[in-house]
């Protein structure tokens, strides 16, 4: 009923499959491997139609310089932190409170409160486009940081509530009941017993919402115009030119736009793998 570990595996399948990997690897990481490359050619090579070779002249520092002071990848940078901070902070707590509640308080409508928050993440984005635009021009937040950050966080709550939520149903409940005995408040046992044990979960849902709101690019087209409140995905796609586009800095923002979340991620690698595997077993 479950798949056989590689090592048991016939000979034949696992030599094709330990040299089918280097490849699939190497495929899915072209496209990325062209645009690092491309960060660095200078616009001499590019204009010579030199796209696919090694670079014959570095032009690193002038790229990356150029995108960082000529163009505002600064501001789109600032935006994007104005934004995905407030919006992670704010899809957390409020996710936070609700697995809490839908976890340990038995009432009347719990399971149809937790089916709307898993039906709410089948819901195609892109038919709320019309009239989530709509709403932030009637209400005057089109084209503001707060348009993007109240949207994130009504979005993202409800994946979050979920994941949250069956974190917290397996803590042991006898934890709860003894706080409460203890004449512990319901914001007591929230804050200082629930959240410091859920903290691993917390910590990988945190690398993945961050990754979501940073990376979004939909959103931030359907209520952004302009310079203002754009985030750092539109401002890539801003750099490109009307009749002839630097690809060069293209791509360097690219770079620039990706690293915040590939360094998150490694820098809170342990905490990911710790709150995706955070419950699986039970000693």
């Amino acid at each position: 009923m479950y798949p056989l570990p590689v090592e048991r595996w016939k000979t034949w399948n696992r030599t094709i499959y330990k040299a089918s990997l280097p490849v699939a690897l190497f495929i899915w990481l072209l496209p990325m491997l062209a645009v690092l490359v491309t960060s660095i050619r200078s616009s001499e090579e590019l204009v010579q139609g030199d796209y696919w070779t090694w670079p014959k002249h570095f032009a690193l520092l002038d790229n990356y310089g150029t995108a960082l002071t000529q163009t505002p990848m600064l501001h789109y940078f600032a935006n994007s932190v104005l934004i995905t901070v407030p919006s992670v902070l704010g899809a957390m707590l409020l996710a936070s409170m609700a697995g809490f509640a839908l976890a340990t308080y038995r009432f009347r409508g719990n399971i149809v409160v937790l089916f709307t928050f898993v039906a709410g993440n089948f819901v195609p984005v892109q038919i709320l486009m019309i009239p989530v635009r709509d709403m932030a021009l009637k209400v005057g937040l089109f084209n503001t940081v707060w348009a993007l950050i109240i949207f994130h966080v009504a979005f993202q709550t409800g994946f979050c509530t979920l994941f949250l939520r069956n974190f917290i149903k397996q803590l042991p409940f006898e934890l709860i009941e003894a706080a409460r005995v203890e004449g512990a408040g319901e914001w007591t046992i929230y804050a200082r017993i629930v959240l410091p044990l859920i903290r691993p979960a917390l910590a990988a849902l945190g690398i993945l919402v961050f990754t979501f709101v940073w990376n979004d690019y939909f959103w931030a087209l359907c209520l952004t115009q302009g310079d203002d409140a754009a985030p750092i995905t539109v401002g890539v796609a801003a750099l490109k030119g009307q009749w002839t586009t630097a690809w060069n800095l293209v791509a360097a923002g690219s770079v620039l736009a990706a690293l915040p979340s590939v360094l998150m991620f490694f820098a809170m690698q342990k905490q990911f793998v710790a709150g995706l595997t955070f419950g699986a077993s039970k000693g």
